[in-house]
Order: structure tokens, then C-alpha cells, then sequence
């Protein structure tokens, strides 16, 4: 297959999952190729490289359709029903052969959706960085920018699927490139969650409409939580999943890297921003908070975790809760994404996300929210989660807990400010008002 360098580069970047729309593209080519359907509409999957002008390059997968007589590129959102192709192949196990490599198509014996008539299939408008097709009981999700190695979802999913951990969606298959420029994980099938409400938009409504509904459901979620890290932190014969006693320079990397942000973004805020008035010219305090908290104590154990987790990685449906979307934080790389931490980094995000839904109910819905809704959130959800975790994946006792706690939810703040400033400036008040109470309320050290 090949493809005109410069419709290659235009097709790329137009993409709603191309994640690069800032840098200037030197050079694309396809690297290698595979016709998945000969009859017309042709699908073809091929393996895209894009150089940027700084000298940094991306692995991209293009999943597009042809017909004869048509020049351009269409794609999988243009032409969804081609997703039954990728289906149909998981459920027969094909291995189809590139110009470098093969494509290779697996299914988990035993799942019941790949046995069923699939339904009409719809692209899924949310998905930014990959492409995500619903059919009535699947869900067929294609990675779009690609690294060497399985992806941490695909290998999470399997991990607790093969638990029948319940509150996750079962996966149900997916396809993989192997040969010449890597082995990556290229897609996965999934069963599809039914009348399921994510959660963010649930916590918005509620705080609209009925702000104690939410508190009611946020202690289960702290349950499913726990019983998720206690489940990730099971199997101790499995190297890639085995809980891990963290060392003395592992706690001090934390401190280091959580300290030079802090150090950068507070050397960076704006002068006279009456928005950042209550922590400006405190990046020392911040850091010295940050000191007195690591001092001396322990973080308990270091497993897989879900790695990027707040209130948009939830659905809740049938009076339960589903844990979705385990790849980890899109900006760090595979090997960060697949490396073991604390099970609180999972919990302090989900925290985090209670303030900005207290606030950003006010800012998009209108809503007159309790001042008392998101400490209260955080109470139900912690109380959730410490009755039903598996103790001896945190540090011992409530002061241990706190304190790294507490780090963790500094580290995700400072994070946010800095985001915040650079693409939200109305939302910069919510990172600050966290970083303020953190550093006045940090739990002393021992």
C-alpha cells in the first residue's frame, strides 16, 4: 500500500486523535501495510510514521477504507460498519501477513458477546485519542498512536477478566502487530455497558438536581475501588502484577520529581494574578510541606494501578459502578504507564476530581453546590475504600495513609495549575484553592 506524502500528512493531521496538532510535520511514510478486506469497501491497516520538525517522531495505526475509482482516504468514523471486519477476525483468529510483519487476531475463550448477531455500530463521539466503535453489546476500541509493547489495557483487562473481577466491562478479544518496526498492542473488543452514565456527568446532575444522590453512590465507588486494588495486588507469582515493597530510593525519586514541578510551575506563575494570590510566593512552603511529608515514612506497597483515574474513567449503570479506559496517563510513555505505584496515586486522582465536579457543576450547570458536598465526597468514598482495600497495600495506620495521601493530591494539583493556567484560566482557582489547603492541613509528620 502506499499513499501520496502529502495527502498522508493531511489525513493525519486532521484527526481528532492526532496528538501533535502544535508541531510541524517534516516527513510521514508508511512503514508497513495489510489489506484485512479484499472485497470492496477494502479495509487496510497500516503502520504510520510521523516526523515533526524538532526531529521526534510518532507510530500512528490508520484503520481506512477504499473504493475503486476513490482517491481519498476514508476512515473507520467514516465508515464504521468496517469494524465488523475487525470482529469477525478476533472471532476466527485470523493472522493476516504484512510486507514486515503480521496482524494477528485473538478472542478469549468463553465470551459470550463474539457469539452474538452484532448490532448496528456507531462511533463513539467522546473517544479523543482513539477511535471507539459501539455495537449493541460491544465495544471495539483501535489505539491510535502507538509504542513497542502491550498496552497496560489490554493487559489489565486480561488480568482481571481471568478473575471475573466484576466491575469492569469483560474483554472480550484483540488484535496485535508483530514484525519488523515493533510489537504493539493495536486494539481490544469489549462488552458494551448498557444505559450507563459516566460518572462525571452523574456527579454534575446530581449536584444540579439532588446533590445528596451522589453522596449516596460515591462510598460504593470507594468500594469498588478497593476491591480493584485488592484485586490488582493478588498475584504474587506473576511478575508483572506481583506487589512490590518499594525502596528507600523510590520514595526519594517521588520526593525528587514532585519537587522539581512544584520548583518549575511556581517559577512560572504570573506576577500580580489576584487568581493565584493565596499560594503566590509560597513554592518554598509548598516544597517544604512536601519534605516533611515523605520524611521517614513508608508508602506501603507498589502495584498495578489503574494509572489515571477520576470521575470520566467510571460509568455507573445498573446501580453499580464500571471501571473503564486502563491506559494510563496518554502523556506518559508505555513503560511509565505499565510501571508499579502506591494505589493511593488511583485514589488522590479520584479525589481530586470530587472538587472539580463541586465546582465545575457552578460553572457549566448553574448549580448552588453545599459547601459541605465535596468534603463529604471525599468522607463516603474513603470510607468506602479503607473498609474494603486490602490493608497491607497502604502504610501502616491513618496518619501514614494521610500523609502520602496528601502528597500524591499536592503532586496532582501543581499538575493542574499548570494546566489550567496554559488552557483553562477560569478554572485556575480550583488547583489553587487545593494546593492552599494542602499545605496549610498536611498531616505533621511523626
Amino acid at each position: 500500500m502506499s499513499y501520496d506524502e502529502r495527502a498522508l500528512i493531511e489525513y493525519v493531521t486532521q484527526q481528532r486523535w492526532y496528538g501533535a496538532k502544535s508541531r510541524g510535520v517534516a516527513h510521514a511514510q508508511v512503514l508497513d501495510s495489510a489489506v484485512l478486506r479484499t472485497q470492496e469497501p477494502q479495509l487496510a491497516l497500516a503502520l504510520v510514521e510521523v516526523r515533526y520538525e524538532t526531529g521526534a517522531h510518532d507510530l500512528y495505526q490508520l484503520l481506512v477504507s477504499h473504493r475503486e475509482g476513490e482517491p481519498e482516504l476514508n476512515g473507520l468514523t467514516d465508515d464504521p460498519s468496517l469494524a465488523r471486519e475487525l470482529v469477525s477476525a478476533m472471532r476466527s483468529g485470523l493472522t493476516v501477513q504484512s510486507g514486515e510483519g503480521a496482524v494477528e487476531f485473538h478472542h478469549l475463550e468463553g465470551f459470550a458477546g463474539l457469539g452474538r448477531e452484532l448490532g448496528n455500530a456507531r462511533t463513539i463521539e467522546a473517544e479523543q485519542s482513539n477511535t471507539s466503535i459501539a455495537f449493541d453489546e460491544l465495544i471495539l476500541k483501535a489505539f491510535r498512536r502507538l509504542e513497542a509493547g502491550i498496552n497496560p489495557e489490554l493487559e489489565l483487562l486480561r488480568f482481571l477478566s481471568d478473575r471475573a473481577f466484576p466491575n469492569v466491562a469483560a474483554l472480550g478479544g484483540w488484535y496485535a502487530y508483530t514484525g519488523g518496526p515493533l510489537n504493539a498492542t493495536l486494539g481490544i473488543l469489549q462488552a458494551y455497558v448498557p444505559d450507563a452514565q459516566d460518572g462525571w456527568d452523574l456527579a454534575l446532575d446530581a449536584l444540579a438536581d439532588d446533590p445528596e444522590l451522589f453522596l449516596a453512590r460515591a462510598r460504593r465507588l470507594g468500594e469498588v475501588t478497593g476491591e480493584l486494588h485488592t484485586a490488582l495486588g493478588s498475584e504474587p507469582n506473576d511478575p508483572a502484577f506481583a506487589p512490590e515493597t518499594p525502596s528507600d530510593e523510590t520514595l526519594g525519586l517521588l520526593t525528587a520529581t514532585v519537587d522539581e514541578e512544584i520548583a518549575n510551575v511556581f517559577l512560572s506563575l504570573p506576577e500580580g494574578d489576584e487568581r493565584i494570590e493565596p499560594i503566590a510566593g509560597r513554592g518554598e512552603e509548598v516544597r517544604e510541606q512536601l519534605r516533611l511529608l515523605t520524611h521517614g515514612g513508608t508508602i506501603g506497597k507498589a502495584i498495578r494501578i489503574h494509572g489515571d483515574y477520576h470521575l470520566g474513567q467510571t460509568l455507573w449503570s445498573r446501580h453499580d459502578w464500571t471501571i473503564i479506559d486502563f491506559e494510563g496517563e496518554p502523556a506518559r510513555s508505555l513503560a511509565e504507564r505499565r510501571r508499579k505505584r502506591s494505589p493511593l496515586r488511583d485514589v488522590a486522582g479520584m479525589l481530586r476530581s470530587f472538587a472539580y465536579a463541586s465546582i465545575a457543576a457552578g460553572l457549566l450547570r448553574g448549580a448552588d453546590v453545599p459547601d459541605d458536598w465535596e468534603p463529604r465526597a471525599r468522607e463516603q468514598f474513603l470510607d468506602g475504600y479503607l473498609a474494603t482495600v486490602d490493608q497491607s497495600l497502604l502504610p501502616n495506620g491513618p496518619v501514614g495513609i494521610e500523609r502520602l495521601l496528601t502528597v500524591f493530591e499536592l503532586e496532582k494539583a501543581v499538575y493542574e495549575l499548570r494546566y489550567e493556567l496554559d488552557n483553562r484560566p477560569d478554572w485556575v482557582g480550583i488547583p489553587v484553592a487545593a494546593i492552599r489547603r494542602l499545605i496549610e492541613s498536611a498531616a505533621p509528620a511523626p
